[in-house]
């Protein structure tokens, strides 16, 4: 028999239909005993990275207001929306949470602009 180049099987695969094509496919596998279901298995690969890096949802909390009670005040106001008092209230019940059930990237960044304001802080 004589061996065939890459393109005379491209060529010859291009005339097939799709029942020839998927027989051809059967047949490969039975005869090498492999399966073309590989690709399924890594499209679901991702969706276990996913689960694997942590929570969706996380919860930001203050521990302590730290020396300057004022600044972390001005920057709980700003993450929360809360008025003056509101946030004074939230900041003097620590450990509290701020904010709760927010994404990992949000928490992280209102946690850096605690920790920037003096506080200290902890996400769950």
């Amino acid at each position: 028999m004589a061996k065939l180049t890459k393109e005379e099987i491209v060529a010859s695969l291009k005339e097939m239909t799709v029942l020839e094509l998927n027989e051809l496919v059967k047949a490969i596998e039975e005869e090498f005993g492999v399966t073309a279901a590989a690709p399924v298995a890594v499209a679901a690969a991702p969706a276990e990275e996913e689960e694997a890096k942590g929570p969706s949802e996380v919860s930001l909390f203050i521990k302590s207001c730290g020396a300057s009670k004022v600044q972390v005040i001005k920057a709980v106001q700003a993450i929360t929306g809360l008025g003056l008092m509101d946030a004074k209230k939230l900041v003097d019940a620590a450990p509290v949470a701020v904010k709760e059930h927010i994404s990992p990237v949000e928490a992280e960044e209102h946690k850096k602009a605690l920790e920037a304001a003096g506080a200290e802080c902890e996400i769950k």
